[in-house]
């Protein structure tokens, strides 16, 4: 049975794992790790989520599974060493598995190139690289199991199955380079379209639901990155999400609603960098008195940092999806499903 789980775990690319363990994870402890991530280690991993379809549960536990594993070894080995590490986890996983996952934390454990496709349909994979110049396919099928690459080669237009034939018959060795960048495209136009139909959801519900908890840097940053790149995903999740000038499309009295969430300091802090007509619509819903001393304390704290405009705008945001999920407010999204009667 382990045997099995470890097989399955190491035909996800390091990505996938993430973008599973984050999904797993739920929202708001997503958002904490993404606080420790590097802003091209959020762009890949947001796309991986935003693409990620569905998965299988048994692949869900596995991901956890190794990386409940994978921590525990690396708390074992920073207070024990490694032979305390391997010990400790010969008696959880077996001697097989502990020496994986400490071989993983040393850097002897290396991926075999373009594992990652060892999930897709060869059919699917057929219609990605059968464009590809006859090179970059042989490149590719040599790296596949013989079953799914028999398959795609059968399937080549004759006069491209020869090509692709002779020139597999005749590689010798790659450079690491060239099947690295190989790799990376590949894998980001299958990212780009390929969903898998398994049981348990990630997909752009799961990402903007992370991007409603996530800061307001992170947020932005994630969103232009998508717009440059799939304008229509970035649009689909933009309808999912609530951002803080959101507020006006709120009706007054689920406006008053969230106020009564808010700290006074937080919302003249959110109000700083918010745009005139957000600010009406929040002094409109206020008694003359509430909104005069909001005003007094925006002008009394005078300038503040960006970040913590947008932290306290993020609160803001957090307060409005809390009365969301309890039922207590309803968000416009511009759909049927909105329509009250």
């Amino acid at each position: 049975m382990k045997e099995r789980s470890g097989s399955r775990e190491k035909s996800l690319s390091g990505r996938r794992k993430a973008a599973i363990l984050l999904v797993e994870l739920g929202p708001e402890k997503s958002a904490e790790v993404y606080k420790n991530l590097s802003d091209e280690e959020i762009e890949e991993i947001t796309i991986e989520i935003a693409t990620l379809g569905t998965v299988n549960k048994d692949s869900s536990s596995v991901v956890v599974e190794e990386f409940y594993h994978t921590a525990l070894a690396k708390q074992y080995i920073n207070q024990g060493g490694i032979d305390l590490a391997k010990d400790i986890l010969e008696r959880a996983v077996g001697s097989k598995r502990a020496e994986e996952i400490v071989g993983r934390l040393q850097g002897a454990l290396q991926v075999s190139p373009f594992d990652f496709l060892k999930k897709v349909d060869p059919a699917h994979l057929l219609s990605f690289i059968q464009s590809e110049h006859p090179q970059t396919i042989a490149l590719i099928l040599a790296h596949l199991d013989y079953d799914p690459a028999s398959k795609i080669l059968g399937a080549l237009p004759s006069e491209t199955q020869a090509e692709v034939a002779s020139r597999l018959a005749t590689m010798d060795q790659t450079t690491p380079e060239i099947i690295n960048e190989v790799e990376r495209i590949l894998e980001r136009k299958i990212a780009s379209v390929y969903s898998q139909e398994f049981s348990a959801a990630g997909g752009v519900e799961a990402l903007a639901e992370l991007l409603n908890r996530v800061d307001r840097s992170t947020e932005k940053l994630i969103l232009e990155t998508l717009e440059e790149r799939n304008q229509e995903l970035a649009d689909e999740i933009k309808k999912l999400m609530f951002v803080f000038e959101d507020v006006i499309q709120l009706d007054d009295k689920s406006v008053q609603q969230v106020l009564k969430e808010i700290d006074q300091k937080d919302l003249a802090t959110a109000l700083k960098g918010a745009s005139e007509q957000v600010r009406e619509k929040i002094f409109h819903n206020m008694s003359q008195r509430a909104a005069e001393s909001i005003k007094e304390d925006m002008e009394f704290m005078g300038p503040v940092r960006l970040r913590s405009v947008e932290e306290a705008q993020q609160r803001v945001v957090s307060a409005v999806r809390r009365l969301e999920e309890a039922g207590e407010i309803v968000i416009s999204r511009g759909g049927e499903e909105d329509i009250l009667v």
